[in-house]
């Protein structure tokens, strides 16, 4: 049994007018036709093609979701959430029309628990919001993907991040979600308690489902205290594989690293130009630790003496918050660095995680592979968890440089999944990805299809992604 598909209907007047009309009658100026406003709520992050709603409604609350998704439940209509918009694979288009439902104005931090170390916000905060309340608190949230993405997007993304390594991806950092199913019902997935054995866990089904199971709208999340002292080593290898294989080595060893990052020369020297550093132009590691003063201290010499096992070209510290800030920055923003490597190329995203013992593997014949397809591409890697993101500058009106392009990304999600990794191990799976998830999970796609049925028989949520047709 295939999934219900959605008429796209005639040129002209949508096919959804009549529950357009009706939500125009409840959210008057919060529902927007406009045709740019519609434009900016599709795909625009990524190289996909775009596809817009027939309208957005901009809701505020939990309750205001929920009537929407009933009426759209009633009359078939799509519903695709929207965060942000920062989806790198096309999660947030809209192939089949319909209601982008956007829950940016949902930014509300409902109760911070200072004691217990968690706090519940609705689904529009982004994480620098959040931050910046809790700063005062002596708390923050460790998951930072690059974007200032909204904490419910991220929960629908499964994001992660630099910080990955030490406090891992999102499904570990929250308590529980508030979700509004398809047909409208309210439900809670989890308490304020650290652990549970009460049921089916639900809570991690939602995480990661990209919308395309129910409407996440408040969320309760973990949060960690921000430690006494921090410092950053920068090291710049000979070789790819010296630079993997220094993370191997620290990581086995049980190094308690906050962050550890690795940039190939390309990168190297795009955040040069960018963000004015003067870094050898080698593959090169950031790497944070996090503590008391001594134990930082000490961590960073037992990673200066791995370091040293594979001849490093360099090994610098930075301790002074100005000298930690200026070089995550430049690490965060990789993707303005990478588009004036090639003025005018589009910036094309993909990423795929392996396990660690087969991250120099992959790595140094990824690189190897860009070089033979002669594509400007640029890698950095979140590698303390074996993933990295390769970033093309491609022109994208060049139909012979994108099909080179295109058969590249095929070739590296497949020698990901072929080293028993995934495909994606950030970006999700939205439209871009999506015959790779048959690939690599094989028949177990089938009972995920067998869920999306059971909680959304009419397909309205986020129709189109994740599943092939």
């Amino acid at each position: 049994m295939d999934l219900p598909m959605h008429s796209t209907g005639a040129t002209g007047e949508p096919p959804h007018q009549a529950v357009i009309d009706i939500l125009a009658g409840r959210f008057g100026d919060r529902l927007s036709t406009n045709r740019t406003v519609r434009q900016q709520h599709a795909n625009t992050t990524a190289w996909h093609p775009a596809k817009s709603p027939d309208a957005v409604v901009f809701a505020r609350t939990t309750e205001e979701v929920s009537e929407v998704l009933r009426l759209c439940s009633e009359h078939g209509v799509p519903v695709i959430p929207f965060g942000t918009g920062t989806s790198l694979e096309a999660g947030m288009n809209a192939p089949f029309g319909g209601i982008s439902l956007d829950l940016g104005q949902m930014n509300v931090i409902l109760r911070v628990n200072e004691e217990d170390m968690d706090c519940v916000v609705q689904a529009g905060v982004t994480r620098k919001q959040l931050n910046t309340d809790l700063r005062s608190t002596g708390l923050f949230f460790p998951i930072d993907p690059g974007a200032d993405a909204s904490i419910g997007g991220m929960a629908s993304t499964r994001a992660s991040g630099t910080s990955a390594v030490r406090y891992g991806t999102m499904k570990d950092n929250i308590l529980g979600l508030t979700v509004v199913m398809p047909d409208g019902a309210i439900c809670k997935t989890g308490t304020r308690a650290r652990k549970s054995s009460a049921g089916y866990d639900m809570t991690r089904l939602f995480i990661g489902a990209e919308g395309t199971l129910g409407v996440i709208t408040e969320l309760t999340v973990k949060l960690h205290g921000i430690p006494s002292h921090t410092a950053v080593a920068v090291c710049a290898f000979p070789t790819l594989q010296a630079a993997c294989d220094t993370v191997i080595t620290a990581i086995r060893f049980g190094l308690q690293l906050e962050r550890i990052e690795l940039l190939d020369d390309l990168q190297v020297r795009a955040c040069n130009a960018y963000s004015g550093l003067a870094m050898q132009e080698r593959p090169t590691l950031f790497v944070e630790f996090g503590g008391t003063e001594a134990i930082v201290n000490d961590q960073l010499a037992t990673f200066r003496e791995i370091a040293a096992e594979f001849g490093p070209l360099s090994f610098d510290n930075a301790s002074a918050p100005d000298e930690r800030q200026r070089l995550w920055s430049a690490r965060h923003d990789v993707y303005w660095a990478c588009l004036q490597l090639r003025p005018g190329s589009k910036f094309i995203a993909t990423d795929v995680c392996v396990p660690i013992s087969r991250l120099a593997d992959c790595m140094v014949a990824t690189h190897e592979d860009i070089a033979r397809t002669g594509l400007v591409a640029p890698i950095v890697g979140h590698v303390g968890d074996g993933n990295f993101h390769v970033s093309i500058m491609a022109d994208t009106e060049n139909a012979e440089e994108m099909a080179r392009t295109k058969a590249f990304i095929d070739r590296l999600n497949s020698r990901a999944i072929a080293m028993d990794g995934t495909c994606t191990g950030e970006h999700g799976i939205g439209e871009g990805k999506r015959r790779f998830l048959r690939q690599e999970l094989g028949v177990t796609v089938d009972y995920m299809r067998l869920l999306k049925r059971t909680l959304d028989p009419k397909n309205i949520m986020n129709p189109g992604k994740i599943f092939e047709a």
